[in-house]
C-alpha cells in the first residue's frame, strides 16, 4: 500500500513539473525547426536538409538535454536543490577557497547575468510565436500581432503581484493537453511520411555537414532553439525532486516533443516545392487542419503564456538566491504564498522585465528577429554548465581522468560548436543579451566585491565585542529593555553600538550583537540556525543562519530562540531552551539598531573610482535592512557613519 502511495504521489509531482517546468522547451516546436530554413542563414528546402536538420534536432535533445541535464547535473544537488548558484556553493564546498574557487564564482556569476538576458527575450519570443499563428488562420491579421502580443504580456506581468497559485493549478492540465496535441500531430505526418523517422540515424547529420559544410554549421545556431529551457529542468528541481523530473521528461514531454519535430519534418517532406515554401514559414500551425487552427493558437498561447510565466518566477527566485548570497543589493520581496515559501514577488525585477519585453516585441517586430537574439544567451549558460560540470565530474566526484576528461570533452564540443554558429547572430540581435548579461555582470561583481572592502575597512577599526563589553561596564548609564545591534561582520563591535555609546551615553540592560549569515545551502534545520554567546554584563551575541533558499525573518527566529541548540564554544544552555538574561523576546520592549553607511569615494587600492561610485549608489537604492529582515517598522532606529572604501 505504501508502495502505491509513493508512486501515486512521484505521479502527482511529475505532472505537476509538466505545468510548471517544461513551458520553455515545450514552446520550442513554435520556432525552432522553422528558423533553421527561414532564419539568417536559409537552407535549401529538400529531403537532405530535412532529414539533416530533424537529426540535429533530435541528438542535441538527447546529449544536451537528457544526458547533461537530467541524467549527469541532476545528480549534482544541493541538498535537493539545482542550478547554477547552488551546483557552485556544492563546489566551493570541496575545493576550498583556491584560485580554482574564484574562477567557477565568476562563471557562475555570468551564468546568472546572461540568465537575466535570456529571462527577457523569452517571454517575447515565445507569446510572439504563439500569436503569429493568427497569420495562417487568416491572412490580414498581420496588423494584429503586435498589439494582441503586447496585451498578453502587460497581463502577465500584472498578475504577478497577487501570486501565481491559482493560476498554477490550470498550469498542468493546459500543459499536458498541449504535449499530447503536439505528439497526435506529429504521429498524424509521420503517419504519411514514415521515412522520416531514418534522421534517428546520426549519419543523416552527419552527411548534412558533408553537403553544406559552414552553412550546416552556421544552422546550429537555430537548431539549439529546440534545446532553450534545458537549465530549467536542472534549475527546478527542488520543486519536484529528481525521480519525477526524470519520469516527466523521458515518459511524456521529450517523446511528444520528438514526435513534433519529427512530424514537421515528414509534413514538409510530403509537400511539393511551392507548397512547402509556404508551409516552412509557419510549419507548427499548418500541421493542423484548418478548422483545427484557431484552437491550436489558442493552446499555444497559453502554452507560451506560461512558459514566460515559469521564467518570470525563475527570475524572483534566482534573485532571491543572489540577494542572499551576497551578489545583488537587497531588494523589497514579498511573500505571495502562506503555504509555499518559494512563491515570491520582486518588483524591481517584474517591471524591469516588463520594459525590456515591450521594448523588444517592439524593436524586433517578430519572433523570427528575436530569435537570432535569443541562442546567445542559451547556448552561453549551456557553456558555463559545461566547465562547471567538468569541475564536479574531477574535483567533486573524483572520476578517474580517462572517464570525466573524454567526457566532459563531448560536452565541450558540443556546446563549444553551437555557441559558436550562435556567436555569428551578435551583429543581428545577439548583442542584447549579452549586452544585458556584461551590465549584469558589472552590477552583481561590484556589489560583491564592494561589500568585501566595505567589511574590511570597518573591520580595521573594529573593538573586539568581549574588550567593548569589559570597557562600558560602569561607564554608561543602563535602562530597562533589550538592544539588538544588527552586524553585518562575523566578530567585532558595530558601529551603531559604538555610535549609541559616543552619542547617547546609555546602554540597555540586555544587548545582543546579531549578525545573519547566508549559508553555501538551501536550507539550514532549525536546530542549527543558531549560536549564541554570552560576553558578561548583560552582553550577547547571536548568529542566525539561513540558507540561501530561506527568507531572513528576524523576529520569527527570536521567538523560535528557545528551540535552538548550543554551537561549539557558546553557553550550555538548560534542557531544551537556551536562556538569554532578561527572558523571551518580546517586541514591545525590543529596540532594533541599524548601522547605515555613507560611503566616500577615495584614491586607496580596492576598486575604480567608477565602481565605487556605481556601488555607493547600489547601497544608497538598496531596501532597507528593516524591510529585508522584517523587523517592526517603530522599533528601529538608524545610526549613520561615513566609510571609505
Amino acid at each position: 500500500m505504501q508502495g502505491e502511495e509513493r508512486t501515486s504521489a512521484k505521479l502527482k509531482l511529475a505532472a505537476g513539473a509538466v505545468g510548471i517546468v517544461f513551458g520553455d522547451i515545450g514552446t520550442s516546436p513554435l520556432y525552432a525547426f522553422r528558423e533553421t530554413f527561414v532564419g539568417p542563414h536559409k537552407l535549401t528546402i529538400d529531403d537532405a536538409h530535412i532529414l539533416g536538420v530533424v537529426s540535429l534536432i533530435f541528438w542535441s535533445m538527447t546529449l544536451i538535454v537528457s544526458v547533461q541535464y537530467v541524467t549527469i547535473l541532476m545528480r549534482a544537488d544541493n541538498r535537493g536543490q539545482g542550478g547554477t548558484l547552488a551546483l557552485v556553493t556544492l563546489i566551493s564546498q570541496h575545493i576550498g577557497r583556491s584560485r580554482w574557487h574564484w574562477y567557477t564564482l565568476m562563471l557562475a556569476v555570468f551564468a546568472t547575468a546572461l540568465f537575466f538576458g535570456d529571462c527577457m527575450i523569452t517571454p517575447a519570443v515565445s507569446v510572439l510565436s504563439a500569436v503569429e499563428g493568427l497569420t495562417v488562420v487568416q491572412d490580414g491579421l498581420d496588423p494584429f500581432v503586435i498589439p494582441i502580443a503586447l496585451v498578453m504580456l502587460l497581463a502577465l506581468f500584472f498578475i504577478q503581484k497577487s501570486g501565481t497559485s491559482r493560476v498554477g493549478t490550470l498550469f498542468a492540465p493546459i500543459m499536458i493537453v498541449y504535449f499530447v496535441t503536439l505528439a497526435v500531430l506529429g504521429v498524424f505526418h509521420i503517419a504519411t511520411a514514415p521515412g522520416v523517422l531514418v534522421a534517428l540515424n546520426p549519419w543523416y547529420a552527419v552527411q548534412f555537414f558533408m553537403l553544406d559544410g559552414w552553412l550546416a554549421f552556421l544552422a546550429l545556431g537555430s537548431v539549439v532553439l529546440a534545446v532553450t529551457g534545458s537549465e530549467a529542468l536542472y534549475t527546478d528541481m527542488g520543486h519536484f525532486g529528481r525521480g519525477p523530473m526524470r519520469l516527466s521528461w523521458f515518459g511524456f514531454v521529450m517523446p511528444a516533443l520528438l514526435l513534433n519535430y519529427f512530424g514537421q519534418g515528414a509534413m514538409i517532406i510530403g509537400m511539393g516545392d511551392a507548397a512547402a515554401a509556404e508551409a516552412i514559414r509557419n510549419p507548427f500551425f499548418v500541421m493542423a487542419p484548418e478548422v483545427l487552427r484557431l484552437p491550436l493558437v489558442l493552446l499555444a498561447a497559453a502554452a507560451a503564456f506560461i512558459a514566460s510565466q515559469a521564467v518570470i518566477s525563475g527570475a524572483f527566485s534566482v534573485t532571491h538566491q543572489a540577494v542572499q548570497l551576497g551578489y545583488i543589493p537587497r531588494l523589497t520581496i514579498h511573500h505571495t504564498s502562506q503555504q509555499h515559501q518559494g512563491q515570491i514577488y520582486i518588483p524591481l525585477v517584474n517591471w524591469t522585465l516588463c520594459i525590456a519585453v515591450i521594448l523588444l516585441v517592439l524593436f524586433f517586430r517578430n519572433s523570427s528577429n528575436l530569435a537570432s537574439a535569443y541562442g546567445i544567451a542559451v547556448t552561453g549558460a549551456m557553456l558555463i554548465d559545461t566547465c562547471l560540470m567538468a569541475v564536479l565530474l574531477f574535483a567533486v566526484w573524483k572520476w578517474k581522468w580517462y572517464l570525466w576528461v573524454p567526457v566532459a570533452a563531448l560536452f565541450f564540443i558540443v556546446d563549444g560548436a553551437y555557441f559558436l554558429a550562435n556567436a555569428t547572430k551578435i551583429p543581428s540581435g545577439g548583442w542584447f543579451p549579452l549586452l544585458v548579461g556584461g551590465l549584469a555582470f558589472i552590477l552583481l561583481t561590484t556589489w560583491s566585491k564592494g561589500r568585501r572592502l566595505m567589511r574590511a575597512r570597518m573591520a580595521e577599526v573594529s573593538l573586539p565585542l568581549d574588550i567593548f563589553a569589559k570597557s562600558a561596564r560602569n561607564s554608561t548609564a543602563r535602562v530597562p529593555g533589550t538592544a539588538i545591534f544588527m552586524h553585518s561582520g562575523a566578530s567585532g563591535t558595530p558601529s551603531a553600538l559604538l555610535h549609541n555609546i559616543k552619542h547617547n551615553k546609555v546602554l540597555h540592560e540586555r544587548v545582543v550583537v546579531l549578525t545573519v549569515q547566508i549559508a553555501e545551502v538551501p536550507f539550514v534545520d532549525g536546530a542549527d540556525r543558531f549560536q549564541v554567546a554570552e560576553h558578561g554584563d548583560g552582553f550577547y551575541s547571536v548568529r542566525l543562519s539561513y540558507g540561501f533558499m530561506e527568507e531572513t525573518d528576524v523576529p520569527a527566529a527570536l521567538k523560535a530562540l528557545s528551540r535552538a541548540k548550543k554551537g561549539p564554544d557558546y553557553i550550555e544552555p538548560e534542557p531544551q531552551r537556551i536562556e538569554i538574561g532578561g527572558g523571551p523576546f518580546e517586541m514591545i520592549q525590543t529596540s532594533f539598531f541599524l548601522s547605515r553607511q555613507t560611503l566616500l569615494s577615495a584614491e586607496r587600492p580596492g576598486m575604480a573610482i567608477w565602481r565605487e561610485r556605481l556601488f555607493a549608489w547600489m547601497m544608497r537604492n538598496a531596501a532597507t535592512p528593516m524591510q529585508f529582515f522584517n523587523l517592526p517598522t517603530n522599533r528601529v532606529v538608524e545610526l549613520g557613519s561615513q566609510v571609505e572604501i
